[in-house]
């Protein structure tokens, strides 16, 4: 959209040091116990659980740290603009709230009211996994200056990634395998967690992710050849192995 490529990476790195965070503490013992991320051992496997929590402390307040920077943004409304797209991202009513209503799911927190079926499957992810994406989109409409039509463009090719991506990501865990993934395959099920893979069977996840990546297509039909980039993003997603 024209907007200055330094302070769009600055951004980029602000929107990923909050997706590290979220994998150090995500992996700790009190959450979904795993040992391997990327390939290697996890922080607290390779330190302690007190180290995986003060090292994703330290990444999620060093993101705002980088939005606030003048080098970001020249303009204080936008930097303004910026930390709020990823505070509302990240927070209750994104990705820390998915992790509690997916613990949820689990049967952690019998109180909790999730929808049944489907309906509770798309409140997560969209909350958990999509909510990050769509600011990570958002933030760069923002850097453009992006007029109320493109940002509601990209708002909703955003959405539609984001339930991509999940649904990606469930199809995944039980078809591929621990060293292709660079983490344990196959612990939804084990959990007992609600996917569109246990909901719909693989035909049919796999059915929900053409359409989803469709949906993300039309998104950006009115956006222009500019696009292309996103576009592309969405043949990553779909074939993606890991």
């Amino acid at each position: 959209l024209g907007g200055d490529s330094a302070g769009a990476l600055r951004a980029g790195c602000a929107v990923e040091l909050v997706h590290c965070y979220s994998l150090v503490h995500d992996d700790l013992p009190a959450m979904d116990d795993d040992d391997m991320r990327r390939g290697k051992p996890t922080v607290h496997k390779l330190h302690d659980d007190a180290m995986g929590v003060l090292v994703g402390d330290a990444l999620l307040t060093l993101a705002f740290d980088v939005l606030a920077d003048r080098r970001t943004a020249p303009s204080a409304a936008r930097r303004l603009r910026l930390v709020r797209e990823l505070a509302q991202g990240s927070g209750l009513g994104g990705m820390v709230g998915g992790q509690m209503l997916d613990l949820a799911a689990e049967g952690r927190y019998p109180a909790a009211h999730l929808p049944a079926g489907e309906a509770g499957v798309v409140l997560i992810q969209s909350m958990k996994t999509g909510a990050l994406i769509r600011a990570a989109c958002r933030m760069g409409a923002v850097l453009g200056s992006a007029n109320a039509a493109t940002m509601r463009a990209v708002d909703a090719y955003a959405v539609a990634l984001g339930l991509a991506f999940q649904i990606k990501d469930d199809l995944l865990d039980v078809e591929s395998d621990a060293a292709t993934l660079g983490k344990a395959a196959g612990k939804d099920a084990e959990a007992g967690k609600a996917t569109f893979v246990s909901l719909l069977g693989v035909a049919g996840a796999k059915a929900r992710l053409d359409a989803a990546t469709r949906e993300g297509e039309r998104a950006l039909a009115g956006i222009g050849p500019q696009a292309g980039w996103l576009h592309a993003l969405l043949g990553f997603n779909h074939a993606r192995k890991s």
